[in-house]
C-alpha cells in the first residue's frame, strides 16, 4: 500500500492526469460596473464547523504514509496555519495497518488552529473497520472531523476493495458514535442528489462532492495498476459544478465543492452554486512539493482572485455573493471564439 501511495503521488506530480471539464466554464458572472462597495472592505472570511477561516478554502486530502508524504503534509499545514484555511490529510488506513507511519499524518503541531480533517475509505467498514478505527484516525491527528471517502471506480481499476454492499448502515453507525462530525466525499467522480439524500437521511450533514473535472483517479489508478480501464473511464462522472447543484437541493446539507477548482473565480462560482467551503488538491500539491511559502502564495492568489470577483459583482461578503445569479452560458469562451 505504501508503494502504491508513492506511485500515485509521483504520477500526480509528474504526469497529466486531468480530464474533461468541471462545468464551471458553462457559467459566467454578470459584471457589475457600479458595485457601490469599497474593494478594501470586501470580506472573504467564513466560519465552518465553528472555526473562522480567512477564505472558504480547503486544502483537500492528498497524501501521507511516506517521507515525501510527510514533507508535503508539513508544508500544507504550515501554509494552512499562516493563511487561516482548512486542511485534510490523505487516507490514514496505511497508518492503521502500520502505526510507524502515523507521524507522516501528524501535522497538528505545525497547524494548531486550523480546521483539520482525518480520512478513511468508507469501504473499509466492510473489511473489518468500525468506530474504533475511525476514532483512532481522528485522535491520531487531533482532527475536527472525519472524512469517509467513496471511491468505487478507483477501487475497481486498482483491483482493490470492491465490496460496497450494505455500506450505508455502517456509515450511519459511525455518524452516530464518532466524537466528531462525519463528512462523506467522493474522490473525483461526483455525488448525485439520490446518493446525497440517502447519506443525509443516514445522518451525514456535510458532503464533499469531489466532482469530475479535476485530478482523474481513473487515470491515476490505471497508470498504477496497468489495465486499460483507466483510459476507458476517464470521462466518467458528474462534473463538479452540477454535483454541487444536485446536492444543494437537500435542505440543511452543508456542501464542500471540489473537483477541477483552479481559480478564485471558480471558487466564487462554486459558492454561488451552493458550496459552503471549496476544496482544491493538485494545485496545492505541486506547490507543497517545493515549500510552505509556495503554498502560502498560491492560497493568497486564490483569495485575491475570489475577492476581485466578489468586488466586480458587488458582493461585500460571502452571504451577498450567494445571492448573485450566474449567467448560464460561457461568455468568455464566446469572446475567445470571436478572437477578441
Amino acid at each position: 500500500m505504501k508503494n502504491r501511495k508513492l506511485n500515485q503521488l509521483k504520477i500526480c506530480l509528474q504526469e497529466e492526469v486531468e480530464a474533461g471539464s468541471a462545468g464551471f466554464g458553462n457559467y459566467s458572472f454578470p459584471h457589475n460596473a457600479l458595485p457601490e462597495i469599497n474593494f478594501t472592505k470586501v470580506d472573504t472570511s467564513t466560519t465552518f464547523l465553528g472555526k473562522k477561516l480567512s477564505a472558504p478554502i480547503l486544502i483537500s486530502a492528498m497524501t501521507g504514509g511516506s517521507e515525501k508524504g510527510f514533507e508535503i503534509n508539513k508544508n500544507l499545514a504550515l501554509a494552512a496555519q499562516k493563511m487561516k484555511v482548512a486542511m485534510g490529510v490523505g487516507s490514514q488506513r496505511v497508518a492503521i495497518e502500520n502505526p510507524k507511519l502515523a507521524d507522516t499524518f501528524q501535522v497538528r503541531k505545525f497547524a494548531p488552529d486550523v480546521l483539520l480533517f482525518a480520512n478513511l475509505g468508507a469501504v473499509q467498514l466492510n473489511y473489518g473497520y468500525g468506530v474504533s478505527e475511525c476514532q483512532k484516525v481522528v485522535s491520531m491527528i487531533s482532527a475536527d472531523a472525519l472524512v469517509l471517502h467513496l471511491n468505487p471506480l478507483q477501487e475497481v481499476i486498482q483491483t482493490g476493495d470492491t465490496n460496497f454492499e450494505n455500506l450505508l448502515p455502517k456509515i450511519e453507525k459511525i455518524c452516530q458514535k464518532l466524537s466528531v462530525p462525519v463528512i462523506v466525499k467522493e474522490v473525483g467522480f461526483g455525488i448525485s442528489e439520490d446518493v446525497a439524500r440517502r447519506l443525509f437521511n443516514a445522518g451525514i450533514k456535510i458532503i464533499d462532492v469531489a466532482g469530475y473535472g479535476g485530478t482523474n483517479w481513473a487515470l491515476v489508478a490505471g497508470k498504477v495498476a496497468g489495465p486499460p480501464l483507466g483510459e476507458t473511464f476517464k470521462n466518467w462522472g458528474i462534473p463538479a459544478a452540477y454535483s454541487i447543484q444536485m446536492c444543494k437541493k437537500i435542505e440543511g446539507l452543508k456542501i464542500v465543492g471540489s473537483g477541477g477548482i483552479r481559480s478564485g473565480i471558480d471558487i466564487a462560482k462554486a459558492i454561488v452554486l451552493g458550496a459552503d467551503l471549496v476544496g482544491l488538491a493538485r494545485p496545492f500539491l505541486k506547490e507543497a512539493a517545493r515549500s510552505a511559502s509556495a503554498v502560502e502564495e498560491k492560497i493568497a492568489n486564490l483569495a485575491l482572485e475570489l475577492k476581485v470577483a466578489m468586488f466586480c459583482v458587488g458582493a461585500q461578503d460571502l452571504s451577498q455573493l450567494q445571492k448573485v445569479k450566474l449567467v448560464n452560458f460561457p461568455v468568455y469562451s464566446l469572446y475567445q471564439e470571436r478572437g477578441s
